[in-house]
């Protein structure tokens, strides 16, 4: 499965965002993400947190997603 994220808006707005049924890997693609340009959920349960920061959302937590 493929989903997309906007950019966020307003400055400090917070998504978490969790992989809540394994039927294979889910991989999230936001508009602007820094450090990185998708971020793939492999199994139930495994979630990201992300921060928008104006210009980027920034991933403050991550549980089992791989970043790239």
């Amino acid at each position: 499965d493929a989903a997309t994220l906007a950019n966020g808006n307003v400055k400090g707005q917070l998504k978490k965002i969790t992989l809540v049924a394994n039927g294979g890997d889910g991989t999230l693609t936001p508009t602007s993400l820094s450090g990185g340009t998708t971020i793939t959920f492999n199994d139930a349960g495994d979630y990201v947190i992300l921060l928008w920061n104006g210009s980027a959302w920034v991933v403050i937590e991550n549980v089992g997603t791989t970043i790239a």
